[in-house]
């Protein structure tokens, strides 16, 4: 795939082909091998060996050995072929971005953290990144540079890669971030919110047992990713896991920077906290003065941290209960505080149904400040894909362009293991 030439496509548009999901699922390094692809997506073994075998085909899979993971009968291990190599990925915040290199199958290499203003808006900070990232590119070894990923800190709107109405990023509203960086890079790129990048990164790296989760990034503001049967979840609108205005009572009239007032935002994020302290006599600047001032036993800031961690709770609670998932995980530099954790799981304990939290795992992210780097990763992987997959003719694929629930061959009474975790499941998404 050159550079200038990958066929564009609008990424997010319609379900996933079976093809499109075995891709995905080798990519993110859920599965290696046939047995493995028709037990994650449901689909019979002939189903499957059938759809490797045009991938093998036309390179885009390669058989790499064998492995006997039971030590039964060995199995041929499956590998990306043409599509193999890395992505770019950068997790933007408000005062910096970090950005590193993802491979297939979810390694992480080349970590660093680059002094950026998100507010001083994308014209300014979108080429900084840019070279950042190029010069990550040049360091690398990793193969062949396919796509380039971004986390951003406010809504995206996936089908158009634009964000809409951010409340703390001046000037971004409506720039076509995603389109932006692919003309830059001359590849295909994807744009994601940040909660939701952290919820597929995270989710990758955890047992596929747990296929139902939420995962909530708290920072200056706060955002949930919701993970349904191993998918993410976007909502109609791409807005779904806003969890940071839900209205609080114990927020009274606080204005919000959304324009309402007594939001989840006003008590419980970093910004608020950084607020609440000021105007205590508190001397914080940021959310990471506050950390730092918890974790050294301040008494005002500890005593915040556990308030924000309750309220915090309390609004997870109401979500836990409807939704019933295998786990809650916390990410965002709060969530490296104990007494937050404590507070929040507490909550949840207290709020929630015995039948609910009887299994229910509330856990910090396994990945840390890494998880949306990963997830980004995985997005920008993706795109690459399904360029891959648009450029062959209809036929190549053994004319495979039924919807995912339609899979010939699944067993009776089963619910299709979808690809990767960062395949999106938006009804009524672009």
């Amino acid at each position: 795939m050159s550079e200038k030439s990958a066929p564009r496509r609008k990424h997010g548009a319609g379900a996933p082909t079976l093809a499109a999901q075995v891709l995905e699922l080798l990519a993110s390094g859920q599965a290696e091998s046939r047995t493995e692809l028709a037990d994650l997506l449901g689909a019979a073994p002939s189903t499957i060996s059938l759809t490797v075998g045009h991938l093998v085909t036309h390179g885009l899979v390669v058989e790499h050995g064998t492995s006997s993971p039971t030590g039964g009968r060995p199995r041929k291990v499956l590998r990306l072929g043409a599509t193999s190599g890395y992505a770019l990925a950068a997790d933007l915040g408000g005062r910096h971005a970090r950005v590193g290199t993802v491979l297939a199958g979810g390694g992480l290499r080349d970590v660093d953290t680059v002094p950026l203003a998100t507010a001083e808006g994308p014209e300014v900070v979108l080429p900084q990144l840019a070279e950042a990232l190029a010069a990550l590119a040049q360091r690398s070894d990793a193969g062949s540079l396919r796509a380039v990923g971004l986390s951003l800190p406010g809504p995206v709107e996936v089908g158009s890669g634009v964000v809409t109405l951010p409340s703390r990023m001046p000037g971004w509203n409506r720039f076509p971030v995603r389109d932006w960086l692919a003309d830059r890079f001359g590849l295909p790129a994807a744009v994601h919110n940040d909660a939701n990048c952290m919820a597929v990164g995270e989710h990758s790296a955890r047992s596929p047992v747990q296929r139902q989760s939420i995962t909530v990034k708290i920072g200056s503001a706060i955002g949930a990713g919701i993970i349904v049967d191993g998918r993410l979840y976007r909502g109609a609108t791409d807005a779904a896991g806003d969890i940071s205005h839900v209205r609080v009572d114990a927020a009274g009239e606080v204005p919000c920077s959304c324009g309402n007032t007594g939001c989840l935002e006003t008590i419980a994020s970093g910004a608020a906290l950084v607020r609440i302290l000021r105007e205590a006599g508190t001397d914080v600047d940021t959310p990471a003065d506050v950390v730092r001032l918890a974790s050294d036993a301040h008494p005002g800031a500890t005593h915040a941290v556990r308030r924000a961690g309750r309220y915090l709770g309390l609004v997870l609670a109401a979500n836990v209960n409807f939704f019933n998932p295998d786990a809650v995980y916390l990410g965002g530099i709060f969530s490296t505080l104990d007494p937050f954790v404590a507070a929040v799981r507490s909550q949840l304990y207290e709020s929630c149904h015995p039948l609910v939290t009887r299994h229910l795992a509330i856990e910090r992210t396994r990945l840390g400040a890494d998880a949306g780097l990963v997830g980004a990763g995985q997005f920008a992987l993706q795109a690459a894909l399904a360029d891959a997959l648009a450029a062959l003719p209809a036929t190549a694929i053994g004319g495979d362009r039924r919807r995912p629930g339609a899979t010939a061959g699944r067993r009776p009474g089963t619910i299709p293991r979808q690809a990767s975790p960062g395949t999106d499941s938006a009804p009524g998404g672009a």
